[in-house]
């Protein structure tokens, strides 16, 4: 059994009040998993999940077998949309991730290209520079993001996501966003681990995921 537990006194349903999200800390647990940082969505703002590595990672796999463009997979923002999209058309890794159920909650889903980087900017594992061309250019989070510094973001505090720590992301491999490639249908978004590299690449190469959910700021 998953050894994760909720914070007292913090909301862990599918909304959290406007105080008790600003009182959280990157790596707080929260909602299922690890509070990342807080994402705009179409609808308001959320508080970002990340699902616990035991039961809430995958290990290497495709984003997808085929190179047939999935039109509803590209937002940049909303990783729940996504993944929907993904999995009405077969895609092993979201049909993973939507049927997650860890800790009580089953709304896990891939996060998007703009999600996943603010896991990356707020529980970066390593001491590495960071890469400076573009990365970290990021209008939907909260506040929104710009380009990296080479020493901005730095490592992480909370010691369970710095590297090799139980909770960390893998610095020496790439993360699968449920963000299709706009330009080639073909290829699709990834986030690096060890210096914030964010890129697109082809959908049938393997690469490790791992899970989000989300909950709305009321």
């Amino acid at each position: 059994m998953n050894a994760v537990t909720q914070n007292e006194g913090i909301a862990v349903g599918s909304t959290i009040s406007q105080a008790d999200a600003n009182a959280l800390k990157a790596g707080d647990v929260v909602g299922g998993g690890f509070y990342a940082g807080q994402i705009r969505q179409a609808d308001g703002l959320y508080i970002l999940v990340v699902a616990p590595k035991d039961g809430g990672e995958h290990d290497d796999a495709p984003w997808h077998t085929s190179t047939q463009r999935i039109d509803d997979a590209r937002s940049f923002f909303d990783g729940r949309a996504n993944t929907a999209a993904m999995v009405r058309a077969g895609v092993a890794l979201a049909v993973w991730a939507s049927g997650l159920n860890v800790n009580g909650f089953n709304d896990w889903y891939l996060p998007a290209r703009d999600e996943l980087e603010v896991v990356y900017r707020n529980l970066k594992p390593t001491t590495e520079e960071n890469y400076v061309y573009r990365a970290g250019d990021n209008p939907s989070s909260v506040p929104a993001g710009y380009p990296y510094t080479a020493d901005t973001p730095t490592q992480t505090p909370v010691v369970a996501f710095q590297s090799d720590g139980a909770e960390a992301f893998d610095d020496e491999s790439w993360y699968w966003t449920s963000t299709q490639s706009e330009s080639y249908s073909n290829d699709a978004w990834f986030q690096g681990f060890g210096n914030g590299y964010q890129y697109n690449y082809l959908k049938d190469f393997e690469f490790r995921a791992r899970a989000v959910r989300r909950m709305k700021v009321q």
